[in-house]
């Protein structure tokens, strides 16, 4: 198995969904990303623990990957939302839960 591989596999085993009222403190300190629709939450987490900053930036470019808003914490908190969810140091990686990644 490569290491690219291990990583990804590393990354998938420590997804988890998790309430999104336990990730205030990340939120509040700036560390929350969130992952649009569509995207493979563990693709963007391995993107970013392999530091592979010309692919981050283009999903940020095309507002695919990009810190979680206010709004979206406020709509989050309040609706006591679940989302998916993976810690790559410093940041927590998240996506809403969807259909599709249930």
């Amino acid at each position: 198995m490569t290491d690219d591989n291990l990583l990804k596999a590393k990354v998938n085993l420590e997804t988890a969904q998790i309430p999104w009222h336990e990730l205030q403190r990340f939120f509040a300190s700036g560390a929350a990303i969130y992952v649009a629709p569509g995207l493979d939450l563990t693709a963007v987490a391995t993107a970013m623990a392999d530091d592979n900053a010309a692919q981050i930036e283009q999903w940020m470019r095309a507002d695919q990957v990009q810190p979680v808003t206010d709004a979206q914490a406020k709509q989050w908190f309040d609706t006591n939302t679940t989302v998916w969810a993976v810690v790559i140091k410093p940041w927590v990686v998240v996506q809403e839960k969807s259909p599709t990644n249930v």
